[in-house]
């Protein structure tokens, strides 16, 4: 039960980040070409094939352009 409900996090934690991404009217090759990375780096984010940590959604929030804080409360508010 436990491993589905962080796989649940996970799954609230990208599409959250897609739709950030999505208002800023924002594609993958924008943001990753933000960051100096390929755009396979958002795309695996996105998908669930590659975990970020905390300095990684930093970088993320300041590229699409939205506050890391508000979107962490948002999150926790989720849970």
């Amino acid at each position: 039960m436990m491993e589905r409900d962080l796989a649940e996090k996970y799954n609230l934690l990208r599409q959250m980040l897609i739709d950030e991404r999505n208002k800023a009217e924002l594609k993958q090759s924008d943001v990753s070409l933000k960051l100096g990375k390929p755009q396979s780096y958002i795309s695996k984010i996105e998908r669930g094939e590659r975990g970020i940590d905390i300095v990684e959604f930093l970088e993320i929030a300041r590229a699409i352009g939205f506050d890391p804080i508000r979107f962490l409360r948002e999150f926790v508010e989720f849970d």
